[in-house]
């Protein structure tokens, strides 16, 4: 089974790059979206109920920011469900979590706030980042098979930025956020891609600015996080899909499922 996950800065926009015309290729069987600022209104039917799909939809209560969705291929079990928010009051009101209850495995999309743009912003990061800990705590403990899929606005190593030296004191790579993540893996989660591609520089993310995507001078702050009784078997990122400023994110499961129609395409790194 093949789950891709990618942070689309909005659905239209990503839709008018090539959104639909890449699906037929990727072929992902469940896709994570982060960021697609639209509700059902602004989507558009074509967009909002696509055919050969199951989707769960989380647009924010306020219109053209944030939410998150997951599409799992029809065909994947009779029992597909979907559940919404991390019980957090703010970020559920922001629409940053949905899951697909697939047989044997729950998905997760998650849009965790940036802070880069000042105190106020990355206060509410570091909130955020206290009040999901104990929620990923709690699917571990469960023993449910999970991924949980997203961007994470966080660099965890120095080989997860291109500039690391030079952004230690900016947000996205400040000590606490990756003694956070640090954290975050000693607790049953495994990072996927840097689990299966431990010395591999790779980014997900690009700036607008200063040709960093052509020169790649990014940031990898797009993850799969797996528990222990996920069998991984590879990770990718498809950093020439060009469909937004991220990358989408793809890793490949040992679960009874459909095989996955593409993915040859797909370019690690």
């Amino acid at each position: 089974m093949k789950v891709t996950t990618l942070n689309l800065n909005g659905l239209r926009s990503a839709e008018r790059r090539g959104l639909s015309a890449w699906l037929q290729i990727a072929r992902p069987d469940v896709l994570c979206l982060q960021e697609i600022r639209c509700d059902e209104q602004a989507a558009g039917p074509e967009l909002w109920a696509p055919p050969g799909w199951n989707v769960g939809w989380t647009p924010a209560v306020q219109k053209g920011y944030a939410g998150t969705a997951v599409w799992a291929r029809s065909g994947l079990g009779a029992d597909v469900a979907f559940q919404r928010g991390v019980g957090h009051p703010r970020a559920d009101a922001e629409g940053r979590a949905t899951c697909v209850q697939l047989p044997g495995l729950d998905v997760w999309s998650v849009y965790l706030p940036s802070g880069s743009s000042g105190p106020e912003r990355q206060a509410w990061k570091d909130e955020f980042l206290g009040h999901v800990l104990p929620w990923l705590d709690g699917i571990v403990a469960s023993g449910r098979p999970t991924l949980v899929c997203g961007d994470l606005n966080i660099a965890h190593q120095a080989i997860d930025l291109k500039n690391w030296r030079s952004n230690q004191k900016n947000s996205g790579f400040l000590p606490h956020e990756r003694e956070w993540f640090s954290g975050l893996l000693s607790r049953g989660w495994r990072d996927a891609f840097r689990y299966l591609n431990p010395d591999s520089p790779a980014y997900s993310w690009w700036s607008n600015r200063g040709n960093a995507r052509a020169n790649d001078v990014g940031w990898r702050i797009d993850y799969v996080l797996a528990t222990a009784n996920v069998p991984l078997v590879r990770a990718w990122i498809d950093k020439d899909a060009g469909l937004s400023d991220h990358a989408p994110v793809s890793v490949e499961i040992a679960v009874a499922g459909p095989p996955a129609a593409g993915g040859d395409t797909d370019v690690a790194g």
